[in-house]
């Protein structure tokens, strides 16, 4: 069962005039409302109580109401953010939808404002609750089919999916929201940042729904890979040309070693490649998201021989690490450590390929450096009737 919303406002403004203003006028609205004279205060609140819906002001002494946008967003990230703005803070407004605030309303605050701003973060918590109903629904739907007709572990299998493919989806769905939102406010006051904006929000989104298409085929097509014999080298030479142009324009240094060798074995190369392609990505951008870090930012994409198999291949950084309580998860279908940007597909997909290949992968992952490590026997399983 759902929990009923609770009808109360945090509010958070540094100016008492306003934050008694707009308690009276949300009071009247029915709201039970806790306010707060600064980010710190705020943040003490809701983690106290818990209130659906903040509003704060955007220019706050200390942290201001954007870096109180992304700590609320940590803590919960369907809460709603409504931020109050002055006329010549427009910019930052926008700004903070790309956190995922709901709304903004611009001083003085009109009683009309304030309600419309309300009713829209009170549809959209609705909403969120009409999805949440009806995803448990279409879960306990297909978990009462799937029961009668396949085992326990299977039915696990197929509600994690669901489940997993939900939030994926949800959480393109906010951003494809959030762009259109902008892209409307640019074409209303005509002003090209913003449709510049919008339009790159729409971009990134349909994107990330494209890639989501494209792993979720792969991954059904994972275990019926076309095996031959194959240069071990070759799919990490074609990565790094592939990469190269992005590692150079996220400021990252990709270098590559071979060991010339190694062999040939039988694999289906197009699939070790994808494997590579993810575990490179995921380097790449782990190092872009760690733009303050001490060194240059390396990630080195390794082939070499190691003992009872055909190579051995390894993934490194030096940016950030992975925590040591998300390592076990790595591989778990639809986790990941990128937050709402990421799906959870990649490594699920390249732990499925590498699985089906009778591999083995593992990853280790120390403060500032990250190992991935691809093993993969000489002769792939299913392969039996090749030669080398």
């Amino acid at each position: 069962m759902i929990a009923d919303l609770k009808k109360e406002v945090l509010l958070v403004d540094d100016e008492a005039g306003i934050r008694k203003v707009l308690r009276i006028s949300l009071e009247d609205g029915g709201y039970r409302v806790h306010t707060a004279q600064d980010a710190v205060k705020a943040l003490e609140i809701y983690k106290k109580h818990s209130p659906p819906v903040v509003m704060t002001d955007i220019k706050m002494p200390g942290m201001n109401g954007i870096d109180l946008l992304k700590a609320l967003k940590e803590l919960n990230p369907d809460v709603e953010v409504i931020m109050i703005t002055g006329h010549g803070d427009i910019n930052l407004a926008i700004k903070s939808l790309k956190f995922e605030a709901t709304d903004f309303i611009t001083k003085p605050i009109h009683d009309e404002a304030l309600d419309i701003a309300m009713r829209r973060a009170w549809e959209r918590l609705t909403l969120k609750r009409q999805l949440q109903a009806y995803t448990e629904n279409l879960e306990q739907l297909v978990a009462e089919k799937t029961r009668r007709l396949v085992a326990a572990e299977r039915l696990a299998a197929v509600g994690e999916t669901v489940a997993g493919l939900s939030h994926a989806i949800k959480n393109i769905s906010g951003g494809l929201s959030g762009g259109s939102f902008v892209l409307e406010q640019g074409l209303e006051l005509d002003n090209r940042e913003y449709l510049f904006d919008g339009w790159k929000m729409l971009k990134k989104n349909i994107d990330k729904i494209t890639a989501l298409s494209i792993d979720l085929l792969d991954y059904a097509k994972a275990d019926r890979l076309h095996y031959r014999a194959c240069d071990p080298n070759g799919p990490l030479i074609e990565v790094a040309e592939l990469m190269k142009e992005k590692a150079a324009g996220l400021n990252v240094a990709l270098d590559t070693e071979r060991d010339e060798s190694l062999s040939s074995i039988v694999c289906d190369p197009d699939a070790v490649h994808r494997c590579l392609l993810n575990l490179v990505t995921n380097a790449l951008e782990a190092c872009s998201a760690e733009p303050e870090c001490q060194e240059a930012s390396v990630v080195r994409l390794q082939s070499r021989a190691t003992a009872g198999w055909g190579v051995e291949y390894r993934v490194t950084d030096n940016c950030g690490g992975i925590d040591s309580q998300f390592l076990d998860k790595l591989f778990n279908p639809f986790f990941s450590t990128k937050g709402r940007s990421g799906t959870g597909i990649g490594l699920m997909l390249t732990k499925k390929i590498v699985d089906t290949h009778g591999g083995e992968i593992g990853v280790q992952s120390t403060a500032g450096k990250t190992d991935f490590t691809i093993r993969l026997p000489v002769r792939a399983e299913g392969a039996d009737t090749l030669a080398v």
